[in-house]
């Protein structure tokens, strides 16, 4: 500006991303600020040109000096960047440049344009180390967190490493985070909050459809909480696809504003405390499982030592039993016991449900058999008194089918009380019909004995049959659980293996069921044959 003896300049930089230009340097009365944004509707043929000069070129070019219609624009550029221009007011004496002068500055401009754009590559450079070394950062602590969390299986203690995380390496002083677990949202951390989060306002952040929401005036109108704390921005945190967890911040102390690639890194360590978070209680429910199971084991071993072992002996019956367990603990029940003056008891029963109470419930049953067996008590007697104990002490949706009879060896007589049981298959000698063993009354428990239960007596002939079963012999399903296996085929079953022994006949049984279902067993299999010798 001395040596051509200008009053009046500037440095206009180009900004590619906004397709403006910002004055870098102003000097000279009347000339826009520094620091000043301007955007210009100019052909691409301006940009190109090397010189462009005011009321000379024909070019519309736009008044940026006040008062000065002489104005000059150097090009800014290498051989493949607009840089910007290089813009010079009229000389003292009010003439425009000379033609020499113009060539000064343009080869002056040609050796500054190389200059600026390898000074912006080095400040880019500079810019992107800056960014890079503040990923590695992250990454590391990221990194050391995540070996922080992985050895942790106390939730407390790795929410109070987040909670330090977010205080210490992002200077964040106000933040709360909420995370749900089986349907439920519970806030699990907060620094600086000084109200309640509400149900209703954590459902209406839950159902916020961005994972990063910036919190604007109309959301601070719908949760006065984001107002009355301060939060500037909301982060939805994922498991599984699934928004499990949600975190809301402040401003940070040193008060600078987040950037994308804070967001991201607040993301990732929201992520990272939600997966170890998840672990433990995934580690909870697999200790609970364990227990429970071994718990299972333990009870299926003792379900087991109830059943009795050996089977008694009899010179008159030729005596076989069985109890496939499913893979939980049922409730299936049989006993063959012994009784006064050379008798033999058979019991055979199914309690509702599976599991422990199932199993509880049974050991109870057989314990009340065991005390009724030697007392002096009718079988529809005994029978209405099981019922009121098991009524009595039960909760309402328990119950026992159950069928018990005595076989007196002096005569062959079996006499006998069903409770609500499937009927026993008795098939003659004689004949080809089956008899179904009815006749009794209620299931056990479902209500206390109002009438006696009904006993019938009939008397055994050589090589009668006589089945007891539980249903999970005819309710098997086949494959595509579309069919039940069924009481006719049962009898069809019987009747083809009549003239086997009772084990023979027990292992036909057993054989086509697990034919039909394909060896898929959804309940216990308990089966008492009785063949007379």
């Amino acid at each position: 500006m001395g040596k051509l003896m200008v009053s009046k300049g500037m440095i206009l930089l180009y900004q590619p991303g906004t397709d403006n230009y910002i004055i870098s340097k102003s000097k000279g009365r009347n000339c826009p600020k520094e620091g000043q944004t301007i955007s210009f509707d100019w052909d691409k043929e301006v940009k190109e040109q090397s010189v462009v000069q005011c009321g000379v070129d024909d070019f519309e070019m736009p008044d940026l000096i006040e008062e000065d219609k002489h104005c000059t624009f150097f090009n800014l550029q290498t051989s493949n960047d607009h840089i910007g221009f290089l813009c010079l007011g009229s000389k003292g004496n009010k003439k425009p440049l000379s033609q020499h002068e113009v060539e000064f500055v343009e080869s002056l401009t040609i050796i500054s344009s190389v200059a600026i754009a390898n000074s912006r590559m080095f400040t880019e450079l500079r810019r992107i180390n800056r960014m890079l070394d503040r990923k590695v950062y992250e990454l590391n602590t990221l990194f050391d967190l995540s070996k922080d969390f992985n050895i942790l299986v106390d939730r407390d203690e790795i929410i109070r490493i987040f909670k330090f995380a977010m205080l210490g390496q992002m200077l964040i002083r106000k933040f709360f985070f909420v995370l749900e677990h089986e349907n439920e949202r519970k806030v699990m951390a907060t620094s600086g909050i000084n109200s309640k989060l509400s149900d209703d306002a954590i459902d209406k952040l839950f159902s916020l459809d961005d994972d990063l929401t910036v919190v604007d005036e109309s959301l601070e109108q719908e949760i006065p909480f984001l107002a009355d704390n301060e939060i500037k921005a909301l982060i939805g945190l994922q498991f599984q696809s699934e928004r499990v967890a949600l975190v809301g911040v402040g401003a940070r102390a040193n008060e600078e504003e987040y950037s994308s690639s804070d967001y991201n890194f607040l993301q990732s360590l929201g992520n990272l405390a939600v997966l170890s978070i998840q672990k433990t209680y995934l580690l909870e429910e697999r200790i609970e499982k364990e227990r429970m199971e071994e718990e299972l084991n333990i009870a299926k071993s003792i379900q087991k030592g109830l059943l009795p072992d050996p089977i008694p002996r009899s010179t008159e019956l030729d005596i076989t039993a069985s109890n496939i367990s499913s893979y939980q603990v049922g409730g299936d029940y049989y006993d063959i016991l012994e009784a006064p003056e050379n008798r033999l008891l058979f019991a055979i029963g199914d309690v509702t449900g599976k599991g422990m109470p199932a199993a509880l419930l049974m050991a109870n049953l057989q314990a009340m058999l065991h005390v009724l067996l030697p007392v002096d008590i009718s079988l529809s007697a005994a029978t209405g008194q099981i019922n009121d104990i098991i009524y009595q002490n039960t909760p309402s949706d328990k119950f026992i089918t159950f069928f018990w009879g005595i076989f007196n060896p002096k005569n062959h007589q079996f006499q006998f009380v069903n409770a609500g049981h499937n009927p026993p298959i008795l098939l003659r000698s004689d004949n080809n019909k089956v008899e179904e063993l009815s006749e009794g009354g209620l299931i056990l428990g479902a209500m206390s004995t109002m009438t006696p239960y009904q006993e019938q007596t009939i008397t055994l002939s050589k090589q009668d049959v006589l089945v007891f079963y539980t249903d999970g012999v005819t309710e098997a399903k086949n494959e595509d659980g579309t069919e039940e296996y069924g009481e006719e085929r049962l009898f069809k079953c019987i009747k083809k293996h009549r003239e086997l022994s009772s084990q023979e006949i027990q292992n036909a049984i057993i054989k086509d069921v697990k034919s039909f279902s394909k060896d898929i067993q959804h309940d216990d299999v308990t089966i008492i044959v009785i063949k007379v010798n």
